[in-house]
């Protein structure tokens, strides 16, 4: 499993720019994101915010005409340079979608999937891999007797836990989620939460999400994002009770958004 970073910087961007097709979706955009942390991205709908989470592993790449220019430094390594490795690239930094994506097949198959691609898994590994990472979203306990058991089976919580699972078993270091609470009803959605809390021990976590009461309630840092811009970047609790921006303070107090 990824070991806790010494540093005090673990992405830092540097006036990132991205166009679809002449449209601009991203403005200037500077940032720093400290490691072991959670760090909660929020904004009204087509603010930004998920193109901004695609940029850290560039899954943007894969959209027909996105042009990109400026720096993301991840590790002292600019990943938007010529010739990086997407593939370990993505293996280093993971993503959890809205909705819960579990291959169709078994538990333990859903976890082990990963490793195997990557080249990182032996045989007599498997069985330790997926006890292990099963017990890290404290999942182990109720589905050690059914790992043969189809994913798809899941509720839509467990099935949400068992993609983190499944990114955790390649051992990253950054885990990007995009609003992976939305399908989730309340129940689901705090056990989920502090799912992330523990995970924030030895992860960077950066989570887009529409609801600013769970911004406020898991995130260490905040970043408000209005038309591409991101308007505002600091401590969440800094943010929520004196927001340096008018912009910022009239979404936190619901005038707009």
């Amino acid at each position: 499993m990824a070991q806790r970073p010494i540093c005090t910087e673990i992405i830092r961007v540097d006036r990132l720019n991205l166009f679809y097709a002449g449209l601009q979706a991203l403005k200037d955009v500077s940032v720093s994101i400290k490691p072991c942390a959670i760090t909660a991205i929020i904004g009204p709908s087509g603010c930004g915010k998920s193109t901004l989470l695609r940029c850290f592993n560039r899954m943007n790449d894969l959209i027909e005409g996105v042009r990109i220019t400026g720096r993301i430094i991840i590790g002292g390594e600019d990943i938007m340079a010529r010739g990086v490795d997407l593939l370990s690239l993505r293996r280093k930094v993971g993503m959890v979608f809205q909705r819960p994506n579990p291959f169709p097949l078994s538990i333990s198959q859903n976890i082990t999937y990963g490793p195997r691609v990557h080249g990182m898994l032996g045989r007599q590994r498997s069985e330790e891999v997926v006890e292990q990472c099963l017990r890290a979203v404290l999942l182990w306990d109720d589905l050690k007797d059914s790992l043969n058991a189809p994913a798809l089976s899941l509720s839509l919580e467990k099935q949400q836990r068992l993609c983190i699972a499944r990114l955790l078993a390649v051992e990253p270091e950054i885990l990007l989620m995009d609003e992976p609470c939305s399908a989730l009803d309340p129940i689901a959605t705090q056990r989920i939460e502090e799912l992330m809390t523990k995970l924030r021990e030895k992860y960077t976590i950066i989570i887009v999400t529409h609801n600013m009461q769970q911004a406020a309630r898991i995130s260490d840092q905040t970043g408000f994002m209005l038309l591409g811009e991101l308007v505002e970047f600091g401590e969440t609790r800094q943010m929520f009770t004196s927001p340096a921006d008018r912009r910022t303070e009239d979404y936190i107090t619901g005038r707009f958004g």
